[in-house]
């Protein structure tokens, strides 16, 4: 986008600057008193549905909508997450050379990185009467120290049970009992246009709701938010400090997690387009986290891109719209069923697939071992294919930099090949070559420096790294020098400064 662009909820702060860390996304509920529902106890945190609501009549809502906010209030809390960085020297070594220090001497030597104190501000909705808290990953990344704070100004230190950044869901759990809790809707009933409020802690002022629609259902921005993107968009104002909170009915359930919006050229406020994550989704990853500790997903082994209008017709298609499979993993599963490169798939488990986003969410959410049914259109003709799933790839424990004692500047990152498979989890371009940072000690020099798990390497010292053996030879002669490392990451490259402890 030129004009907008799309922002999480949130803004930093450092403590030495005093300003906060906020996030967008709250979100109010309104409507009526919440309808009975029963609790789930097949999950791993028992949980309230609200299975079968019933309609909604908006005449009873003569004097506005309290009787739906003012219950959901108490479930939504405000999170106050802390970390530490060091600040450093932008110019490493620079003010040392001769030059400087003949005319400056010792009053021009770099100073040493400083430790900084890092708060941020978001919001999360409380879905379990023993302290258990969904709210975003973007809240609470890479934070040493968590408070909760309730409506009643309770507060609480929070532990973090798991993360999943590809979409964006953290679960918290804090040591209370009885606790105010919401009861959860069904996001995938939703209609364009049913009412909806936002309720979350924007700027840090105290639980707000704000009212708007539903604009959109399963709606993706190309993986500018998270990788998995199946959106409620919605006009209901969301602002810095609501990521996290809740997107509720008009019966009063949950219905999403506020996440992201657009703003506009200058930055700042609400544009009347807001992003929350579908509570069914939330749930799934959140259920998944509290069970086994991380999110296992079904794996298909293809590579797909959207069809459009252009497209379809010159695969002699009258429309746009399914998944045109660009690529197949060798010996994956949708080989394995016959699946080939030029396939479009229209429909899974008999509902229509609209575009190749959603056929990679919705196989996301899948088990591995369950079976897709997919319908193909290929040569002119359709197709029937069963796919048994396979376990999505994972950027797994790698080999540590072998350093050269233990103050080398690159001990404590671990790295591995770059793989096909891992290619198309990271949705890394054809020519981007490297290996991939499958895990960084937050203490050492690379975390330090800003390399992060997920970016690949490229080059160290000006020496290009395509494969693990001329990695190795780069990484070997370092010692304790300081090391520039350039990395991809989210579309492009930048150089990074390693400088050893």
């Amino acid at each position: 986008m030129t004009s907008q662009s799309v922002r999480k909820t949130r803004w930093g702060i450092f403590a030495a600057t005093a300003i906060a860390l906020l996030t967008l996304g709250g979100v109010m509920r309104a409507g009526i008193l919440p309808l009975p529902g029963g609790t789930d106890t097949g999950h791993s945190v028992p949980l309230k549905f609200d299975h079968n609501p019933a309609p909604v009549n908006l005449g009873n809502f003569q004097n506005g909508y309290s009787s739906v906010i003012d219950p959901a209030l108490p479930a939504v809390v405000n999170i106050e997450s802390t970390k530490v960085v060091k600040q450093q020297n932008n110019f490493p070594g620079f003010f040392s050379q001769p030059f400087f220090q003949q005319f400056f001497g010792q009053q021009m030597q770099p100073q040493q990185p400083q430790s900084e104190r890092e708060e941020s501000l978001g919001s999360g909705v409380i879905v379990n009467p023993n302290g258990y808290i969904i709210t975003n990953n973007h809240v609470i990344a890479g934070a040493q120290n968590i408070q909760v704070f309730t409506s009643k100004r309770q507060e609480y230190t929070a532990k973090l049970i798991g993360t999943d950044p590809q979409t964006d869901i953290a679960v918290l759990k804090i040591d209370a009992t009885n606790l105010p809790t919401l009861t959860l809707g069904d996001s995938d009933s939703l209609k364009v246009g049913d009412v909806v409020f936002a309720i979350g802690d924007p700027f840090g002022i105290g639980e707000t709701a704000t009212m708007g629609i539903v604009s959109a259902t399963r709606r993706a921005m190309e993986g500018q938010i998270e990788h998995y993107e199946n959106f409620i968009q919605t006009d209901a104002s969301i602002n810095p400090g609501n990521s996290g909170g809740a997107l509720i009915d008009l019966h009063g359930d949950v219905i999403g997690i506020n996440t992201a919006i657009i703003a506009g050229q200058q930055g700042g406020g609400n544009e009347g387009i807001g992003f929350a994550i579908p509570i069914n989704m939330a749930v799934n990853i959140m259920n998944q986290i509290v069970e086994h500790g991380k999110v296992v997903r079904g794996y298909l082994g293809v590579h797909v891109q959207p069809v459009t209008p252009a497209m379809a017709k010159t695969f002699g298609l009258s429309h746009g719209g399914g998944a045109l499979v660009a690529d197949v993993s060798p010996d994956g599963p949708a080989a394995k069923a016959g699946l080939q490169r030029g396939d479009i798939i229209e429909d899974l488990n008999g509902q229509t697939v609209l575009d190749s986003e959603e056929l990679s969410v919705e196989i996301s959410q899948m088990a591995p071992g369950s079976v897709a049914h997919l319908t193909v259109f290929r040569n002119g003709q359709t197709l029937q294919k069963d796919v048994t799933l396979g376990t999505l790839p994972t950027i797994g424990k790698g080999e540590s930099a072998p350093g050269a004692g233990p103050g080398a500047a690159l001990q404590g990152l671990e790295v591995q090949s770059l793989t096909p498979d891992i290619r198309q989890q990271l949705n890394l371009p054809a020519d981007v070559q490297g290996i991939v940072v499958s895990n960084v000690d937050p203490n050492s020099p690379a975390a330090v420096a800003g390399i992060q798990q997920g970016d690949v390497i490229e080059e160290i010292n000006h020496k290009p790294v395509h494969n693990m053996d001329e990695y190795q030879a780069a990484a070997s002669g370092i010692g304790n020098q300081p090391v520039l490392v350039l990395v991809y990451r989210n579309g492009m490259t930048v150089y990074l400064v390693v400088q050893p402890q």
